[in-house]
């Protein structure tokens, strides 16, 4: 039983198990419309490992479930950091790779005190201006376009893939925000969040995020009704996951 807590399951929050001469840490959150017994395990692209289990389920069960699961799970954990070391922090320097709707452009940064700041695509380049050689300066130019581009982008395929859902009356709500380890979310109001670095990825991919979350206003909790819904609005939905799983360090290094 990890972190000493009591049997029957009372509050979300870090837990641990200890697996060989490890420490395997998951979050815990509850789902009420989870299914009795059903306990399911994720490990993020970041090495975040996340357990949803029903509110009826013991701390027991849920141990149980992820001490089952530890090889596995301490796997794509391993894969997750050897993929971060490989991720350089960004420079903000011309010649680096950049990304914008699944296609790769090279920064171009000139310098003008006079000039005002701007960032523009031109060619197989995004130019930023600025008025001195700063990487934050260019860093924050970038990030000022792309909420600009994401503003406009996610909002045009949330209103086209919600067209499509009979579970959604109206187009619901959205906002822009900078998530540490995911690219969307859904609020029990039906208030979709997305992260602005989302505009860059192929389109197929910000259309799996934005599917997904709208599949939360039909099914709060990752159901089998959820995967339903996935799987018969998106039936290849699980390779694009995997590619954008596979891009997520370089889109989202700052």
């Amino acid at each position: 039983m990890s972190d000493g807590a009591p049997d029957r399951l009372a509050r979300v929050g870090r837990f641990s198990i200890r697996y060989g001469e490890d420490v395997i840490a998951y979050t815990l959150r509850l789902q009420p419309q989870r299914q009795p017994s059903k306990v399911a395990i994720h490990v993020e692209p970041s090495g975040r490992v996340l357990v949803d289990a029903p509110v009826g389920a013991t701390q027991a069960d849920v141990a149980q479930a992820v001490t089952r699961r530890a090889a596995w799970i301490a796997k794509h954990v391993e894969q997750a950091r050897a993929r971060l070391e490989h991720v350089r922090q960004r420079e903000y320097t011309s010649g680096e790779s950049v990304h914008y709707l699944g296609r790769r452009y090279r920064l171009r940064v000139t310098v003008d005190p006079a000039a005002a700041p701007s960032c523009r695509l031109r060619g197989a380049y995004l130019e930023v201006a600025v008025q001195r050689r700063v990487s934050q300066e260019v860093q924050a130019e970038m990030a000022r376009w792309l909420r600009q581009r994401a503003r406009e982008v996610l909002r045009d395929r949330l209103d086209a893939v919600a067209s499509g859902l009979r579970w959604v009356k109206a187009p619901p709500p959205m906002r822009l925000q900078w998530m540490r380890v995911q690219w969307g979310s859904c609020s029990p109001r039906g208030r979709i969040t997305l992260h602005p670095a989302l505009v860059q990825a192929p389109r197929e991919c910000i259309d799996y995020v934005v599917l997904h979350e709208l599949c939360h206003l039909a099914s709060h909790d990752h159901s089998a009704r959820f995967y339903r819904l996935l799987d018969r609005h998106m039936p290849g939905w699980r390779g694009v996951k995997a590619r954008l799983d596979g891009m997520a360090e370089d889109l989202l290094r700052q």
